[in-house]
């Protein structure tokens, strides 16, 4: 069976940036020891990517915080976590969700399953459970139907606690295994 880890937005500017929180700090160390249980060419990182226009957006309208601006120091994926999936496959994203990275999969799952998407099996970490994971955890399921998704919810923080454990049963009822809820 395929193994692919997705780390999903474990950037400086939702851990201790413009729209961190304790509970974005505190999942930290499990996403790197969960980084370390894969191998480096299986690890894809998402970042969430904004411009200078970013208060111009639809986002930026209803979310009038700048953050993740391509470039900064709040884009850049939090030092430790980086630093273990040096090999990585990085996607940046406009958007909370990513047609680009299920594309992507979709072709590994092709090439390297010879299409058997049972053979496959893709986990969730990071940031935020509620939107960018909830988001990117959907559309894989809609990409790859038979592959076996999975979000570990230890790894994974949401913009409240409330939000996370509503988005992990979203998650649930759409069959996406979640683990350690």
């Amino acid at each position: 069976m395929k193994r692919i880890l997705v780390v999903v937005d474990m950037q400086n500017d939702f851990i201790d940036g413009a729209l961190g929180t304790e509970q974005a700090q505190a999942i930290v160390g499990a996403v790197v020891e969960k980084i370390r249980t894969y191998g480096q060419d299986c690890i894809y990182a998402t970042r969430d990517t904004h411009g200078e226009n970013y208060l111009k957006t639809q986002e930026g309208k209803n979310l009038p915080v700048p953050h993740c601006i391509q470039g900064s120091k709040g884009w850049e994926v939090q030092e430790e976590v980086a630093a273990a999936m040096p090999g990585a496959v990085y996607v940046d994203k406009p958007s909370f969700g990513s047609p680009v990275l299920a594309h992507l999969l979709a072709r590994v799952c092709q090439q390297e399953c010879e299409g058997r998407q049972q053979e496959m099996e893709i986990e969730l970490v990071g940031l935020c459970t509620d939107i960018c994971v909830v988001s990117n955890a959907l559309l894989l399921k809609a990409a790859l139907p038979e592959a076996s998704i999975c979000v570990d919810a230890a790894c994974c923080a949401g913009v409240t606690p409330d939000s996370h454990r509503a988005a992990l049963a979203t998650m649930q009822m759409c069959q996406i295994q979640v683990l350690h809820a």
